[in-house]
């Protein structure tokens, strides 16, 4: 028997300059099951680091630590549980989109995994810890044995969204007092699920491929408790926020109804454009943005993706919503087997030509759960696992049409084309100072970015230019390179 009382969890510091980097914006996951944890009555923590540093002291009073973790912050979270199994005997258990894929790897480092959505399981799992029995009834549970690794039956998503908690940010360390002066965009959940199969998204191996909706009245109370807080902003985190046009109307019809229209931000499909009812109660409602992942503006490499979209659909979106005063934050993913240094190249007049907010030119990664991870890996084409560096913004693969030392210098070059002085000036002579400052914000992060990732620029340069026959020399010279690129990164392992 163990008693349990305080239960901390730890969403690790993604590594590097990333786009989020100077807003608070935590995932929900952690969040969640925190806030169920504390209404069952355990004292519950929650470190986001890159909201607050991890109170070491604070950490080793607890009686069970959980850290999630998606593929980038891997590497930060087998550090953080590998210290804790060294110093403590505090157990440790971990959750997430990573280790619900690599839960074998996870094992060496802690002493749970959690797979897929752990929000019906949480209490049950905690409870066999507390009793010391049980293990084998908690679906998605993989845990050790007798010197073997057991993986319980997957977890079923969670069928009724409204029983999941409003989650309770004044949980996260730094946000105990007044949650809405720190968290400038509020995050609320309305779905989860998306019937789409884009070969490079591992959502769906997380949430399935089925929709699941909150009520309308569950969502407007979150609303409204959040405005009651002070909260002006928000952002819905759905991966599709519009997947099901009825229910979306619905929603913002309420919200207008009801006066509650903050300015609100969410990711959609180009398919939006099409139905001028619901772009005309989006705009009503308070879109101020929207996030699109256009992927590509190369037809070959869209059927690749299998992102059932038309160049012409992606035109068409941006002149509606430009025409409704809804701006657009625009995802492009360089690296197909379609691509190469002219379609890049094509990309970034595209997204100039069609005045584009704000742009992220990613690179393709192929994160583990997903199609592209399986056939690239079975192809022997993934060059590097350093998980730190599967964040969007590293070539961690052998593209076909070009070098990974092109598809590299491609995001880079792209970015700096994109966020120029002049388009910052441009903007600010028109006063629009929200564009000029995203555009400001965009020139220095690439230029940050840059420079602390000069000495993985230089690696894959080296590796290209070395080609196939001389490949293996030239990599001698990898581990230097990679110890001195860590050392730009003060919680990344390596140092």
């Amino acid at each position: 028997m163990q008693e349990i009382r305080k239960i901390v969890i730890i969403e690790p510091n993604p590594p590097g300059a990333h786009v989020f980097k100077r807003m608070a914006l935590p995932r929900l996951g952690a969040v969640i099951l925190g806030t169920i944890l504390k209404n069952h009555g355990y004292d519950v923590k929650v470190y986001v680091e890159c909201i607050e540093e991890i109170n070491v002291k604070d950490l080793l009073t607890a009686d069970l630590i959980g850290i999630s973790t998606i593929t980038s912050t891997a590497p930060r979270a087998y550090e953080i549980a590998k210290l804790l199994k060294e110093k403590t005997r505090i157990p440790v258990f971990m959750g997430g989109p990573h280790v619900t894929y690599m839960p074998e790897e996870a094992l060496q480092y802690c002493d749970f995994v959690l797979r897929g959505e752990a929000d019906d399981c949480i209490i049950d799992f905690v409870r066999a810890l507390e009793e010391g029995k049980g293990f084998e009834k908690i679906p998605g549970l993989s845990y050790g044995k007798d010197r073997r690794i057991i993986h319980n039956e997957t977890p079923a998503t969670c069928k009724d969204m409204d029983v999941l908690p409003i989650p309770n940010f004044s949980l996260i360390a730094g946000l105990e007092k007044n949650y809405t002066r720190k968290l400038r965009i509020t995050p609320v959940m309305t779905s989860r699920g998306c019937p789409y199969d884009c070969s490079f998204c591992s959502v769906t191996g997380m949430f399935g491929h089925k929709y699941r909706f909150r009520s309308t009245e569950r969502v407007l109370y979150e609303l409204r408790y959040n405005k009651d807080r002070g909260g002006k902003w928000v952002f819905f985190y759905d991966d599709n926020f519009c997947a099901d046009r009825m229910r979306t109307k619905e929603l913002l019809r309420a919200m207008i109804a009801e006066g509650i229209t903050p300015r609100w931000t969410a990711q959609v499909r180009v398919e939006v454009a099409k139905d001028p009812e619901l772009i005309a109660l989006m705009r009503r409602s308070g879109c101020h943005t929207v996030y699109i992942g256009f992927e590509s503006v190369n037809p070959k490499t869209l059927k690749a993706y299998n992102k059932k979209q038309s160049v012409e659909d992606i035109t068409g979106c941006i002149d509606v919503l430009h025409k409704n005063g809804i701006r657009i934050h625009g995802m492009f993913v360089f690296g197909s087997d379609e691509d190469t240094v002219h379609t890049m190249r094509e990309t970034v007049a595209f997204a100039k030509k069609n005045n584009l907010d704000s742009v992220q030119f990613l690179i393709l990664t192929p994160l583990p759960g997903t199609r592209c991870f399986r056939e690239l890996d079975q192809q022997e084409r993934i060059i590097n696992k350093d998980w730190s560096l599967y964040d969007a913004h590293h070539a961690v693969y052998q593209p076909i049409r070009m070098t990974r030392g092109e598809l590299q210098l491609g995001m880079v070059d792209a970015t700096k084309a994109f966020y120029t002085r002049w388009q910052i000036v441009k903007r600010a002579i028109r006063f629009d100072w929200f564009n000029a400052s995203i555009k400001a914000y965009g020139y220095s992060l690439i230029r940050e970015w840059e420079k602390n990732n000069r000495y993985f620029i230089e690696y894959t340069q080296r590796i290209s230019e070395a080609g196939k026959a001389t490949a293996l020399a030239a990599r001698k010279t990898a581990d230097d390179l990679k110890k001195r690129f860590y050392a730009h990164f003060n919680n990344t392992p390596g140092k």
